[in-house]
């Protein structure tokens, strides 16, 4: 299949399609911001390198992923797109397995986006890559001039930056190329955001905008200065939170390493002693004793490093009391590992929208996690020391019973 002349025959398509069903209030979902993101795919591309097939099934899905705007609005186009998108590919003699792929990439752009394979995360990421550029101001603009058109209302401007923000709070790049070109320009554009809206708040108060007028402008870069702080201080508790949740999983993994070296070890002593000892019985009657006792601190040395490596199985429920109550842990797979998935979203977004119980949940999980890393570090902590005292005192016993045989 010679794709690259399909594309050529979509671009003439979704242009033409364009052209027919003309819209003067498209500011920004128009046939430039399509190319752009046409651009955008092809600098993800430049990274992931995709093979012909998958290549033709992104830039398809973002030439027609804006064409439903054209007949319903901007409410829920990605729908008719995708329509749009299977009447013309069917008629043009592509695959049925090609389209879905087109039209489940062209759903996945509907915000809150949940892409899932690659290809669909590469057309998320390009539809929302102007997130993390310097034009995105510019774009913002536009995007507002646009839906006050469809909406026929003026759209308040605290309001407008209130849900940009909270858009920008809420997305997140999927794949993990954007991810490092793009977060750092875009968590500036949400700053810049957030400081034009503590001045707003700032000056909703009568007080406060009598103040910003005279002297109290220093009031004011106080107030910014605190806010900054405070936001800084988040970060910093988000930073400790990661670290902390990093380091138990490092000396997790360091235990169990430990542990297994452990198992290894009194092994193959234990096939050592087996193999070459115990055929000796019967010439030397004197070697039972401390090879009974090598055996036995072998064998226990074993079992308390398999305690400790040992996972713990949880209930793996939850109930909706206990979200309420904020009991549970939704952070650890044993909470819920047997619940629905309808039942775990739902514990989950209740969370994100609780920073009490976010934060109250991360701190649970630490905690835990440092009880299991206790428990796990004792059990080895004995593991060793009977492995340790244990063969001293097997040696030893070898010692007695040859000197006692000489």
């Amino acid at each position: 299949m010679n794709y690259q002349e399909l594309l050529k025959k979509i671009s003439a398509y979704v242009v033409q399609f364009f052209l027919e069903h003309p819209h003067d209030h498209l500011y920004y979902h128009n046939l430039a911001h399509t190319v752009k993101i046409l651009e955008a795919a092809t600098k993800i591309n430049a990274h992931y390198n995709l093979n012909e097939r998958d290549y033709f099934i992104v830039c398809a899905a973002i030439w027609f992923h804006d064409t439903g705007i054209l007949m319903t609005g901007l409410a829920d186009h990605e729908v008719k797109s995708a329509e749009i998108a299977e009447s013309y590919l069917t008629q043009s003699g592509i695959g049925p397995q090609e389209i879905s792929e087109i039209k489940n990439c062209i759903l996945s752009t509907k915000l809150p986006q949940h892409p899932h394979s690659l290809v669909e995360k590469i057309v998320c990421d390009a539809d929302l890559f102007n997130l993390g550029t310097t034009e995105f101001i510019e774009n913002n603009k536009l995007v507002r001039k646009e839906m006050e058109e469809f909406g026929h209302e003026k759209i308040n401007g605290y309001q407008w930056r209130a849900r940009t923000i909270s858009l920008l709070e809420k997305h997140h790049y999927h794949t993990e190329f954007c991810q490092l070109l793009l977060n750092k320009t875009k968590e500036a554009n949400m700053k810049n955001l957030l400081k034009k809206q503590e001045e707003k708040n700032w000056q909703k108060h009568p007080a406060n905008l009598a103040l910003s007028k005279t002297a109290g402008s220093e009031k004011f870069n106080e107030h910014i200065k605190s806010k900054k702080v405070s936001a800084h201080h988040l970060r910093g508790v988000e930073t400790m939170f990661r670290n902390s949740s990093s380091n138990h999983q490092r000396l997790s993994v360091m235990g169990d390493n430990k542990a297994f070296i452990m198992i290894s070890v009194n092994s193959i002593i234990i096939s050592v002693a087996l193999g070459l000892i115990i055929g000796k019985f019967v010439l030397n009657h004197k070697l039972i004793i401390p090879t009974i006792l090598l055996l036995s601190v072998n064998v226990i040395a074993i079992i308390y490093s398999v305690l400790a490596t040992r996972p713990r199985i949880m209930g793996g429920t939850f109930t909706k009391k206990d979200v309420e109550t904020k009991k549970v842990n939704l952070l650890f797979f044993g909470s819920f590992y047997k619940m629905p998935l309808e039942d775990f979203e739902y514990g989950i977004r209740q969370m994100m929208d609780d920073s009490e119980f976010l934060y109250g949940t991360l701190i649970k999980d630490i905690y835990w996690q440092g009880k299991v890393l206790g428990r796990k570090f004792r059990l080895l902590r004995i593991s060793y020391d009977i492995f340790m005292y244990g063969t001293a005192l097997s040696v030893i016993a070898y010692m007695i019973s040859s000197l006692v045989n000489f």
